[in-house]
């Protein structure tokens, strides 16, 4: 993850003295910052434990834990009722993985290497389960907009996140039953014990610091201006995914662009078929049920995203100038989700 996101470690200790003081705003942003290099421990703890596991067992670890700091960090905002920054944030998490992630990947391969090949047919295949994702996102936008609606929105979107949630593990069936690249047990820089123990405890210290977060969001809010709508599409996907996206670009910046493209759209299918399943289920288990009923500008941004992507990896080749669109395109959002 580079060795420099370690230097970023301190701020755990800030957040924690911010927290006591009571300091909610600076404690948010300490809070933000810790977070990117304990994502990247839990992310190179799964990797090398991964080397010890095998192929099958390495990839569902991956699967399971390629999210995970999105998904602390939303748990803890779907307790505190904050159903607004939830969605919000899955749809910035969809859109930042395919326009921010993977334009800068594309960018950066492109300059480096000229235009580079991948493979698209497994890249369409993932697009395709985006797409598919984008219109259970769509349904409720069209059909659940009157009181009376809204009566079954519930149970719709249960079994909407069911669908989802099948289709998720279809898709890792398929995914195992191809041939995957994983490194070999020397390839470890980690013995099994340590991996595990990091792991454990950058989950933890994940935990924690999303529950400083989360509880900050209010006086940011209130002192900056900024809405609860733009810290969720925009910051808290930056955040929870900066390590990832870093490995993006570094892996594109060394040729590896199919697997630069696998962990910016596979992290957006993830996103969509499982993480918003979870925090649908897990809704119910804190008593305040969140619904699939985004609103029409989560929607229209997603879709054309997901759209977007599609084009992209049609061909099956890349260039820098395509990158350069894609975060064009980005910031062009952000702007306007910033001013709405």
């Amino acid at each position: 993850m580079g060795n420099f996101l370690y230097y970023l470690l301190p701020a755990i200790l800030f957040s924690a003295y911010f927290k006591y003081t009571g300091n909610e705003m600076a404690m948010f942003f300490a809070a933000c910052i810790s977070i990117i290099p304990l994502a990247g421990i839990m992310g190179e703890a799964t990797e090398n434990l991964a080397c010890y596991t095998g192929e099958r067992v390495g990839g569902l670890l991956n699967a399971t834990f390629g999210n995970a700091t999105e998904l602390l960090i939303t748990i803890f905002a779907l307790q505190a009722g904050l159903f607004e920054v939830v969605k919000a944030s899955i749809a910035g998490s969809i859109l930042g993985n395919i326009l921010l992630v993977l334009g800068l990947s594309i960018f950066v391969g492109g300059i480096k290497h000229g235009s580079q090949k991948f493979n698209r047919v497994h890249i369409n295949n993932q697009t395709s389960l985006m797409f598919l994702a984008t219109i259970a996102l769509i349904i409720p936008a069209v059909f659940f907009q009157t009181a009376k609606q809204h009566v079954v929105l519930h149970e719709f979107s249960l079994a909407v996140a069911g669908i989802l949630l099948l289709l998720y593990i279809a898709g890792l069936f398929f995914a195992s039953r191809q041939k995957v690249e994983s490194c070999e047990l020397a390839e470890a820089e980690w013995s099994k014990t340590k991996s595990i123990i990091m792991l454990a405890l950058s989950t933890a210290f994940i935990a924690l610091e999303s529950e400083f977060l989360v509880s900050g969001i209010e006086s940011v809010t209130s002192v900056l201006g900024w809405s609860e709508f733009f810290i969720g599409i925009i910051i808290i996907p930056i955040i929870g995914n900066a390590a990832e996206h870093f490995t993006a670009i570094i892996m594109a910046s060394r040729n590896k662009i199919d697997l630069a493209f696998e962990i910016a759209v596979g992290s957006s299918t993830q996103i969509a078929l499982l993480v918003t399943p979870i925090l649908i289920f897990l809704s119910l288990a804190f008593a305040k049920p969140m619904d699939m009923l985004f609103n029409y500008h989560e929607v229209v941004v997603v879709a054309l995203a997901v759209f977007t992507a599609q084009l992209i990896s049609h061909d099956g080749e890349s260039n820098w100038l395509e990158g350069a669109m894609l975060v064009a395109a980005y910031i062009m959002i952000a702007i306007a989700f910033f001013f709405l």
